[in-house]
C-alpha cells in the first residue's frame, strides 16, 4: 500500500475518532498529506518501510513549500508542527499495519482516546508508544551501559559482592562477577525506562478521559441550568445546544461535549436523535450519558424538555450538595490525618531524638532529617492532595465578546494622514486639510498618554491588587538587597557554614516576610472585594427578576436598580447603567459588568442572561433560575467555610502545642544540661557529653522547627478552608510570626 493511500486511511480513522470536536476535525485537516489531491487511482508503491519514509518526506517537503507561501503562524511554528507531523507518523509508517491486524485487542484504547479526545487513530498511538518505548529502552542499555561501567571499573564493586563465596559446582561463576552485575544493570535500566515509556502511552487516555468525566461532571448543573432557562425563554432543543456550545469558556467541557452533537449534525448529516445516541456511546461522563438518554426518551415521547431540564436541574443541584458533604468529610479526615502525622509524630520524634542525643546515645541527624525534610515535604505532598480531590473552578473566566467594539488603548495617526517623503526626503502630498487632521490626532493621541499616566500615578498599586503575584516585581528584589547588602559588607567575617547560618538566619525570614505579607495583603484585599460581590450577586439578580414581574423592562430594572446604594454591586450598577445611557446595547453593558469583575459565577450567570434576553424579551424566569442557581454556589462555599473552620482552630491549637512543648524544653530541660556542662568543665572534668553540649544550635534548630511548621500549617489551612495556597499564607504568616518572636524575644 502507498505511502499516501496508508495515511489517508488513517486520516479518515482519525475523522472517525474525533468527529466529535470541531478543532480536532482541522487538525485532521491539517494533517492530511499535499498529495491528496492527486487521483487516488494509482499504482500502488511497494510497502518497502525505506520507501514509505521517503515518501512521506516528501509530501511534508511538498507541505513545507505550501504553509510557506501561505502561513498560518510564524515560520518556527510551523516547521515544529510539520516536524512533530512527522515524528508522529514515521512511527505508523513502520508498524500501522501490523497493529490495524489486532484491532480487536485495542478496543477499550479506542474508546479511551475518543473519550478524551486525543485527535489521533489507535494505530498511530499504539505505533508510537511502541516505536518510542523502544527508543526509550535502547537510551536506557546506554544508559545502563555507563553506569555498569562506572560502578565495575571507576569505583569498583562493594565488600559484600566481591567476598562472595559459592559452592564448588558453581564457583566458576565467581569469575564473571563484574559482567554479571553490569549485564543486570544494563537490563535493569533497559527494561526499566523502555518499560515506564510504554506504560505511560497505555495509562494516559485513561487518564485524560477520567479528567474529563470530572470537569464534565462539576459543569453540569450549571449546563443545565442554562438549558433549562434557554427552554423557558422559548429557544428550540437544536439553538439551545447551539448556544451551550458557543459558551466553552463558561461551560468548559460540557460545551465541548454538546458541539459535538452539533457538529454531527452540521457536518456529518444525522438528525438530531442519532448525534444524541453517539454523544452517549462516547461520552466519558454516565451523568451526561444518562442526561441525553433521558432526553431521547422525552423527545421521543412528546414530553416537555422544559420541565424535563427544570427537574434534572435540580436533582443535578442535589447531588452537588451530597457531593460536597462527602468531599468535606474526606478533608475532615486528611486534617486530622495530618495533625497527627506532621505535627504531633514530628513533636514526638524531636523530643526522643533530642533525649538521646543529649545522652549521648544518638545523634542529631535524626532531628535534623525530620526537622528539614519531614515537615516540609510531607506538608506538601498533603496540600497537592487536597489540591487533587478539590473540584475547582475554571480559574478567572475569559473576557466575554461584545458586539460593539470599545478600544481604550492609544490610537496611531492613520496612514494616509502621515508625512511622506520621496527618494530624496522632500515632504510631498502635504496640505493644509492633513496638517490639520494629523495635528487633532496627534493632540488626542498626547491626551490619552497624559490620562494613562495620570491614571497610573492616581492609582500605582492597581495592577497588583488584579494580579497580586505582580507585588513580586517588587518584593523579591527588595528582599534579596536586604540579605545580599549585609552579606557583601560583612563577608570576611564569615569563615565558616556555622557562622553563615547565625549571619544569614535572622536576616532569611526578614526577606521571607518581605515578600510573603504584601503577597498575602493584595490577595486577601482582591478576595475580599469578590466575596462581597458575589455575595450580594444572588440578590441583585432576584431585585431585577421582581422588578421584571411588575411589567418593567430589563432596562428600566437596572435603571430603578441605579439610583441606590445598598451593597457593593450598586457602584458596578451605575456603570451599567451609564453604559446604557451612552448607547451600548444592553446585552454589551450586561457583558461589560461581567468582564469588568471577572469571577465564574457572574460570567455564568450574565451570559445565561444575555442569551436569553437575546431569544426572548421575556426573562423572568430566566433571572429567577440564575439566582437560585449562583445562590446555591454560594451556599455551599459557606458550608465548606464553617465546616473548616473547626479544623483550621485545630491547625492552629496544635500548632501552638508544638511550639510551646519544644519552648519549653529548650527553656528547662536543655538550659540545665547546658550549665551542668559548663559546672562540670569549672571543675576540671571532662564532661562526658555535656562536655560538647551546644545550647545555641539546639536553639537554633527548634527556632528553625517553628518557622517551617508555621509555614507548613498555614498552607495547610488555606488548602483546606478556602481550596486556596494563597489564602494560607496569612495563617503561615501569623504563625510563623509567632514562633519567631517566641524564640527572638524569650530565649
Amino acid at each position: 500500500m502507498n505511502i499516501t493511500g496508508r495515511l489517508m486511511n488513517n486520516e479518515n480513522d482519525k475523522i472517525d475518532t474525533a468527529n466529535m470536536n470541531e478543532k480536532q476535525v482541522s487538525e485532521n485537516t491539517d494533517e492530511q498529506p499535499a498529495s491528496n489531491n492527486r487521483p487516488m487511482a494509482r499504482k500502488k508503491r511497494s510497502g518497502n518501510p525505506k520507501a514509505l519514509i521517503e515518501d512521506l518526506l516528501t509530501s511534508f517537503s511538498l507541505k513545507v513549500k505550501r504553509n510557506a507561501n501561505n502561513p498560518l503562524g510564524s515560520p518556527i511554528e510551523n516547521k515544529l508542527i510539520l516536524y512533530l507531523n512527522i515524528l508522529k507518523k514515521i512511527p505508523f509508517v513502520i508498524l500501522g499495519d501490523k497493529i490495524q491486524e489486532k484491532k480487536d485487542s485495542y478496543a477499550n484504547l479506542q474508546m479511551q482516546l475518543k473519550q478524551a479526545r486525543i485527535p489521533m487513530s489507535y494505530e498511530m498511538y499504539i505505533s508510537n508508544a511502541i516505536f518510542y518505548s523502544l527508543l526509550c529502552g535502547i537510551a536506557g542499555a546506554i544508559l545502563g551501559l555507563l553506569v555498569a561501567y562506572t560502578i565495575v571499573s571507576v569505583i569498583g564493586l562493594p565488600g559484600q559482592i566481591t567476598q562472595l563465596t559459592f559452592g564448588s559446582s558453581t564457583a566458576w561463576l565467581l569469575q564473571f562477577k563484574e559482567l554479571f552485575i553490569a549485564l543486570l544493570i544494563i537490563v535493569f535500566s533497559t527494561f526499566s525506562l523502555g518499560g515506564v515509556t510504554y506504560a505511560l502511552f497505555m495509562i494516559y487516555p485513561g487518564f485524560q478521559a477520567s479528567e474529563r468525566k470530572g470537569k464534565i461532571n462539576r459543569q453540569l448543573p450549571y449546563a443545565v441550568t442554562f438549558m433549562y432557562a434557554m427552554s423557558k425563554g422559548g429557544m428550540n432543543i437544536i439553538d439551545m445546544f447551539k448556544a451551550l456550545a458557543k459558551s466553552v469558556n463558561t461551560y468548559g467541557e460540557v460545551s465541548l461535549e454538546v458541539d459535538a452533537i452539533v457538529r454531527d449534525m452540521d457536518y456529518f448529516g444525522h438528525d438530531l436523535r442519532t448525534a444524541l445516541s453517539n454523544a452517549c456511546e462516547i461520552t466519558p461522563s454516565d451523568r451526561f450519558q444518562d442526561l441525553m438518554y433521558n432526553l431521547l426518551t422525552v423527545i421521543d415521547s412528546g414530553g416537555s424538555i422544559s420541565k424535563y431540564f427544570q427537574d434534572k436541574s435540580e436533582s443535578y443541584l442535589l447531588k452537588s450538595q451530597t457531593d460536597q458533604k462527602g468531599f468535606l468529610e474526606t478533608l475532615g479526615l486528611l486534617a486530622e490525618s495530618y495533625v497527627t502525622a506532621f505535627v504531633a509524630g514530628p513533636l514526638f520524634i524531636i523530643i526522643m531524638g533530642v533525649m538521646m542525643a543529649v545522652m549521648g546515645s544518638g545523634t542529631t541527624t535524626m532531628i535534623y532529617a525530620v526537622i528539614y525534610g519531614v515537615l516540609p515535604v510531607g506538608s506538601v505532598m498533603f496540600v497537592v492532595m487536597i489540591s487533587i480531590i478539590t473540584p475547582s473552578e475554571m480559574g478567572e473566566p475569559e473576557l466575554l465578546p461584545t458586539r460593539a467594539e470599545l478600544k481604550h488603548d492609544i490610537p496611531q495617526v492613520p496612514q494616509q494622514l502621515q508625512q511622506q517623503f520621496d527618494e530624496n526626503g522632500i515632504l510631498i502630498e502635504e496640505n493644509e486639510e492633513k496638517v490639520k487632521q494629523r495635528q487633532y490626532y496627534e493632540g488626542f493621541i498626547s491626551s490619552k498618554k497624559q490620562l494613562n499616566l495620570k491614571n497610573t500615578l492616581k492609582n500605582p498599586l492597581a495592577p497588583m491588587f488584579a494580579n497580586p503575584l505582580f507585588s513580586a516585581i517588587v518584593t523579591v528584589p527588595l528582599a534579596l538587597l536586604v540579605l545580599m547588602i549585609p552579606f557583601a559588607l560583612n563577608m570576611h567575617t564569615i569563615v565558616t557554614p556555622a557562622h553563615l547560618v547565625d549571619f544569614i538566619d535572622d536576616k532569611l525570614v526578614l526577606s521571607l516576610f518581605i515578600v510573603l505579607i504584601p503577597l498575602a495583603i493584595f490577595h486577601e484585599i482582591k478576595n475580599m472585594k469578590k466575596k462581597k460581590i458575589e455575595n450580594n450577586f444572588p440578590d441583585m439578580l432576584k431585585k431585577l427578576a421582581s422588578t421584571n414581574e411588575t411589567g418593567m423592562t430589563l432596562r428600566d430594572s437596572i435603571n430603578l436598580m441605579a439610583r441606590s446604594d445598598t451593597n457593593s454591586l450598586s457602584k458596578e450598577t451605575r456603570k451599567i447603567w451609564n453604559d446604557i445611557t451612552w448607547g451600548l446595547e444592553i446585552n454589551d453593558s450586561l457583558i461589560r459588568f461581567a468582564n469588568r469583575l471577572r469571577t465564574q459565577v457572574i460570567t455564568r450567570s450574565l451570559s445565561l442572561i444575555t442569551k436569553a434576553n437575546e431569544s426572548s424579551g421575556d426573562i423572568g424566569e430566566v433571572l429567577i433560575v440564575a439566582a437560585r442557581d449562583a445562590a446555591s454556589e454560594q451556599a455551599m462555599r459557606r458550608e465548606r467555610s464553617m465546616s473548616m473552620m473547626i479544623y483550621i482552630v485545630i491547625i492552629y491549637i496544635s500548632f501552638l502545642v508544638f511550639v510551646g512543648v519544644i519552648f519549653v524544653i529548650s527553656t528547662t530541660f536543655l538550659s540545665e544540661m547546658a550549665a551542668a556542662g559548663e559546672k562540670m568543665a569549672a571543675s576540671g572534668s571532662s564532661g562526658g557529653f555535656l562536655g560538647s553540649f551546644d545550647l545555641d544550635a539546639y536553639t537554633q534548630l527548634f527556632k528553625h522547627a517553628a518557622l517551617i511548621q508555621g509555614l507548613s500549617s498555614g498552607l495547610m489551612a488555606g488548602a483546606m478552608g478556602e481550596g486556596s495556597v494563597m489564602s494560607g499564607l496569612k495563617h503561615s504568616i501569623i504563625m510563623m510570626t509567632i514562633g519567631f518572636l517566641i524564640f527572638t524575644l524569650f530565649i
